[in-house]
């Protein structure tokens, strides 16, 4: 009988996996209004649960969270512009890169360590990227340094969670992320707009939608379960991204791209197995 965390993480990666299809069906709509609508939704949801909870809204530590909401901006944009540019399941395989970033960046601001086995992980990672982007006609230069640079901010954003997490409620670093992302991708959506068409409005709001259901079923797994069990179990997505890819947009992949793939997965895990050892 599967665990009660366990099936929360198993919901939260299928329903991130299905966010990231919707991403797909907007090709026509630039990456930032995308993420416009999807804020307009988690801010809506915020509002209310921090309502519900009695939450101070505002927090104590402002600069970080807004650091940690422009970080997370940057990463959102970049990731759904790739999404709309590569297959999906390459797109979620860069994207499992930025526990790799976090334990970099953590060594600058956290002042943590990591240890010369972790660098041989993060280089089998790097590794499979290279193989990646080498044997795939679809996948530009200019699309893998998209997939590094989301992640390098996905890291950035997680290190500044960290830094938040002695002082501020959950759901207030929930808040600021729409609450920072708003004012950034409207700015930006001005001078970029496509008007939604029919179904499109739908897409979007599914979007938004699917992210909180998702965000909230993560939660609930960290709650449910030590991290250390759960954590890995996100890495099923993969699987969900190759077969959405596969039967929504017929996507397939040679042996040397799934070769690529397994390298980038085992650098990570290991990487992350590793750190949780260590850890107990």
């Amino acid at each position: 009988m599967i665990s009660p965390g366990l099936r929360f993480m198993l919901i939260a990666t299928f329903t991130f996996a299905l966010m990231n299809v919707l991403v797909k069906f907007v090709p026509n709509i630039p990456a930032a209004e995308i993420i416009l609508f999807r804020s307009v939704v988690s801010l809506l949801f915020s509002v209310v649960a921090l309502k519900i909870q009695k939450v101070k809204v505002w927090g104590n530590n402002k600069p970080v969270l807004i650091m940690r909401g422009v970080s997370g901006a940057i990463a959102l944009i970049l990731f759904f512009t790739l999404l709309q540019r590569i297959p999906l399941a390459t797109a979620s395989t860069l994207g499992y890169l930025a526990p790799i970033f976090t334990s970099i960046l953590g060594i600058f601001l956290l002042k943590e360590k990591v240890k010369g086995l972790q660098w041989l992980f993060f280089a089998i990672s790097f590794l499979g990227i290279i193989v990646i982007q080498g044997v795939d006609a679809r996948i530009e230069l200019s699309d893998l340094l998209i997939g590094i640079f989301s992640t390098f901010f996905m890291g950035l954003a997680y290190n500044f969670i960290r830094i938040l997490k002695n002082t501020e409620h959950p759901l207030v670093i929930i808040f600021y992320f729409p609450l920072v992302t708003i004012p950034v991708v409207s700015v930006i959506s001005y001078f970029d707009w496509v008007m939604p068409l029919g179904i499109d409005w739908i897409i979007l709001i599914g979007i938004g939608v699917l992210t909180q259901i998702a965000q909230f079923y993560m939660t609930k797994s960290y709650q449910a379960e030590a991290v250390s069990k759960v954590s890995i179990m996100s890495y099923t997505g993969i699987i969900y991204s190759l077969s959405f890819g596969f039967i929504f947009f017929n996507e397939s992949f040679n042996i040397l791209t799934i070769l690529g793939m397994i390298l980038v997965l085992a650098g990570v895990v290991m990487s992350v197995l590793f750190k949780m050892k260590r850890s107990k």
